[in-house]
């Protein structure tokens, strides 16, 4: 038994030790900000969907891969201590092991719940909304051609291809809306010429943040 609580403390601590460098070495790769200040235009009445892997569920269940691993590293821990150390009742000794491991799943859960949960960021449909975004053209178009457009979405820099919606060439540097979205490519329209536009559409508002 004393081998049977040493590998469990050797799995449960191993995988907690991973599952730890996985969360926290994830490089995240995006592009610098485009001059000038950034322009948000929401339009009502049009959707996109949000990027890939994003969700919007921030519930934690008690039973969790976390506080399973937790359990398995108190659990081992404690039962090898007192049985292979101690030479404790094995019965006492596994009672023992048990309520460490469910003390240890318990802190972990807290732990989630309390400290890491609360500065998880909400997130709303909204703020990954790509109709209406305002963007830089990184890489100029050509008369019915391709080029492509970076913008910041949700505190992160984007970049798409990007098409005029008009079929009319633009140079780098300048700021477009984001009129349409088919097929991975981004269908934009100069910033003047949409404002210019009644002052925005019907049912659309424009907010601008230096």
């Amino acid at each position: 038994m004393s081998t049977f609580f040493l590998i469990c403390f050797v799995i449960g601590f191993a995988l907690t030790v991973l599952s730890f460098l996985a969360g926290h070495l994830h490089f995240h790769f995006h592009f610098h900000a485009p001059q000038g200040g950034t322009h948000s235009v929401p339009m009502t009445g049009v959707s996109a969907a949000p990027p890939h892997g994003v969700s919007a569920s921030n519930d934690i269940s008690p039973i969790n891969f976390s506080t399973l691993m937790a359990f398995l590293t108190w659990f081992g821990g404690m039962g090898y201590l007192l049985l292979h150390y101690y030479h404790f009742w094995l019965m006492f000794s596994l009672g023992v092991a048990m309520a460490a491991g469910l003390a240890g799943g318990a802190f972990m859960f807290w732990f989630m719940v309390k400290v890491l949960a609360p500065h998880q960021a909400q997130l709303d449909p909204e703020d990954y909304e790509l109709v209406g975004q305002l963007a830089t053209i990184s890489i100029g178009i050509r008369e019915g051609g391709t080029g492509e457009i970076v913008f910041s979405q949700a505190g992160t820099r984007h970049s798409l291809g990007a098409r005029s919606a008009d079929a009319k060439a633009l140079l780098k540097g300048t700021e477009v809306v984001i009129t349409r979205f088919d097929h991975g490519l981004a269908y934009v329209q100069p910033w003047e010429e949409f404002a210019d536009e009644g002052g925005g559409r019907a049912g659309a508002t424009t907010e601008l943040n230096s």
